[in-house]
């Protein structure tokens, strides 16, 4: 299934969160790592730093293992709509770049 997530980060984390995306850390995570990683690259954030991204997941309850695992020690609000379809296209820049410049 997919889910649109629009979530608000936790600013002192956004290092240590940068850090185990590109040290292979989150990507190793079974079963969803890649999954993880793939989306964080993808997200963007806008003007009033709301972090937006599409992904996939099959949880019974949507994204709880990403979440439990992950997100929630990165963001502070996390909001997953499930969607037939990327609707619209995401607005902001890339939080990746975001992250990385942190």
């Amino acid at each position: 299934m997919l889910y649109k997530i629009t979530a608000t980060y936790k600013q002192n984390k956004l290092k240590e969160f940068y850090m185990k995306l590109t040290d292979g850390t989150i990507a190793a995570q079974e079963p969803d790592g890649k999954e993880i990683l793939a989306s964080m690259q993808r997200a963007k954030i806008d003007e009033n730093n709301l972090v937006t991204w599409y992904e996939t997941c099959f949880c019974t309850i949507p994204l709880n293992h990403e979440r439990t695992t992950v997100y929630d020690d990165y963001f502070k609000t996390f909001t997953p709509i499930l969607v037939e379809k990327k609707k619209d296209m995401m607005k902001g820049e890339s939080f990746w770049q975001f992250i990385a410049n942190q």
